[in-house]
């Protein structure tokens, strides 16, 4: 029986370097696999969750160390952390496609019916339209139709993505009192600048700040819209792609009990919740449909 040997590249990392993204390899695996025909078979297994647990340090607005908290979230285990993480960005940026790029065939550009030159005795190309993809204000050979991009993606798989990808960032990750009466009176961007140093964040580094309430106060949000690599989110605009394009996550306690609560190892009211509104919403739909 043919065998064929694979060697296994070492692995890369794209985004944060944390050890839940590198697989731990067991000291009897080698660096070299057989696969037999038998084995080349598809198996589909069930999406597994782990858990990590992470103390953060929480500092006062004068950047002093005034306790602890722990961040217990779930997480996909390295062997499939990366491919989880990668679906979801990918389903957010192309679901952010609006599809509406389109170009004309020579069929559908205006004009062109006549013959722009007898088709003998010219020595020239034999030409039966100006409109043709070879000359200029031609059409445009398979061109950009539109078209929907929209994918679609598990609401678990979505949620274990989001998780995934905060639990990879925790070892750069600092959790900071509520600063937002701090801020009070004609808001200032350098109060903000000289803050977020005492905090150890350099201003020219990419930071997210995630906010536990629902809106930011006017004072925060102008003191911090001027700072080009600041990104400050609420629970309801929380995305992975901000997730994984920033360099210091900044959490506040009210944002670590929501991601506890939302995105940890106990969330099943969450689930509840959301399960019922969907059977609330089968349920108006069958009504209006009756009636």
């Amino acid at each position: 029986m043919a065998t064929f040997t694979t060697t296994i590249p070492p692995s890369s990392l794209s985004f944060f370097s944390s050890s839940i993204f590198l697989p731990k390899l067991s000291s009897s695996s080698s660096s070299s696999l057989t696969f037999r025909p038998n084995s080349l078979k598809t198996q589909t297994k069930p999406l597994s969750v782990t858990s990590e647990l992470a103390t953060i340090p929480v500092l006062s607005f004068t950047g002093d160390k005034i306790g602890e908290t722990q961040l217990d979230l779930k997480a996909a285990p390295p062997d499939t952390a990366r491919a989880v993480v990668h679906r979801g960005i990918i389903t957010d940026l192309q679901n952010k496609r609006r599809g509406t790029a389109s170009t004309l065939t020579r069929a559908e550009v205006r004009g062109g019916g006549k013959k722009p030159y007898p088709q003998k005795k010219t020595g020239r190309a034999r030409r039966g339209s100006t409109r043709t993809p070879l000359r200029p204000g031609g059409g445009v050979v398979f061109g950009p139709k539109p078209r929907d991009w929209t994918i679609k993606i598990n609401r678990k798989e979505k949620r274990l993505a989001i998780s995934t990808a905060i639990a990879s960032a925790l070892i750069n990750t600092i959790v900071v009192e509520d600063f937002v009466n701090k801020f009070e009176g004609k808001p200032k961007t350098k109060e903000f600048i000289a803050a977020m140093k005492r905090w150890g964040l350099d201003p020219k580094e990419k930071s997210l700040f995630l906010m536990g309430e629902e809106e930011v106060s006017d004072n925060v949000r102008l003191s911090s819209r001027n700072i080009g690599t600041l990104k400050m989110l609420t629970p309801r605009t929380l995305n992975l792609f901000d997730i994984l394009n920033a360099d210091k996550l900044v959490l506040t306690p009210a944002a670590v009990e929501y991601l506890n609560a939302r995105y940890g190892v106990n969330n099943g009211a969450y689930d509840d919740e959301e399960e019922e509104e969907e059977e609330e919403g089968g349920e108006g739909e069958g009504e209006g449909g009756q009636g």
